[in-house]
């Protein structure tokens, strides 16, 4: 029997606003995901020193500030460079398409959800897109 996927769902930076983060969390639960929630204002190291403790598979980075640009690629960094680029990073929240686009040109993201994707997709993404052993 595969083990349980393991996602770690973070609120990196100065946004205050959990109510979607703490909703996806608990649908990833229910279905049948290990998920570890950070809680609010996390800087990007501790986003990636939660994910190396917590043995994830997945970082969901929920940002609703506007700082995308910034947070997912230097959190994507550090993974990198503390050996954890093997964590896939996926994120959400108020994200213009052209940008979506460059995070995942970039190859900062493996995926972008934005508002209005349901929960159900974000959870068949995932189960597809996350290889565990």
């Amino acid at each position: 029997m595969a083990r349980k996927i393991r996602i770690l769902v973070a609120k990196p930076g100065l946004d205050g606003h959990d109510r979607g983060a703490r909703v996806i969390a608990r649908g990833l639960r229910d279905a049948g995901m290990e998920v570890v929630y950070t809680g609010l204002h996390q800087t990007p190291e501790q986003v990636v020193e939660a994910a190396i403790q917590e043995d994830v598979d997945v970082v969901g980075l929920s940002i609703l500030s506007g700082a995308h640009m910034t947070l997912v690629p230097k959190i994507t960094e550090l993974l990198r460079e503390n050996n954890a680029g093997d964590i896939m990073v996926v994120g959400g929240g108020t994200i213009p398409e052209a940008d979506v686009k460059a995070l995942l040109d970039g190859n900062w993201a493996s995926m972008v959800f934005t508002p209005g994707t349901t929960l159900e997709a974000i959870v068949d993404w995932i189960k597809a897109n996350v290889n565990v052993n």
